[in-house]
């Protein structure tokens, strides 16, 4: 077995223990809304304003940070990695597909790296990167929102977690590269 075939197989043993041996009716309940582009709608505008309402046009320009933050992580992922990788989702994986517990739409596209949670590490680093020194409570939250979303992706059984660990990182240095020029060009706090 090659070490690929061995990270592959490693990755489908994590995701049927995340997938299937994690299986609760709380988790069944809440973690498909965390995959759902509205449900964290509220949050966003709360940022937005948040952003806003303390720094003014500074504000506006923290918004269009963590934008660029997300874009560019989203871009990668999306466009430049998934693409090229093609590495079926578990949920279409033929040799997967019949033991995968499915808890929201399997989507046609492909599975690495985790778009979402590329997204949302980038935004919660760059969060991070603005906000943090302002408030201990913000590092530890940003980070544990994003991680839940990534979580989310195996457990509704869309993501391997291989996928959602590498997305994670790409995110978390899109994030952290944004932020650090962001801060550079006068706009940090």
């Amino acid at each position: 077995m090659t070490w690929i075939e061995t990270l592959q197989s490693l990755d489908a043993a994590a995701f049927h223990f995340v997938n299937g041996g994690l299986s609760n009716p709380l988790f069944d309940a809440v973690l498909p809304f965390f995959r759902e582009r509205w449900f964290w709608a509220p949050l966003y505008l709360f940022v937005a304003a948040f952003s806003w309402l303390n720094f003014g046009k500074k504000g506006w320009m923290v918004v269009l940070g963590l934008v660029v933050a997300v874009g560019l992580a989203d871009f990668t992922s999306s466009t430049l990695i998934k693409k090229n990788v093609q590495r079926l989702r578990p949920c279409n994986d033929p040799v997967l597909a019949e033991t995968v517990t499915l808890r929201a739409s399997c989507g046609s596209g492909y599975s690495f790296t985790s778009s979402h949670a590329a997204n949302h590490f980038a935004a919660a680093v760059f969060l991070i990167g603005v906000f943090g020194h302002l408030a201990r409570w913000i590092r530890p939250a940003a980070l544990v929102w994003a991680a839940a979303i990534a979580f989310s992706q195996v457990y509704v059984g869309v993501h391997y977690p291989g996928d959602v660990i590498c997305g994670a990182l790409l995110g978390a240095a899109i994030g952290w590269l944004t932020g650090t020029r962001f801060k550079k060009l006068g706009f940090g706090y």
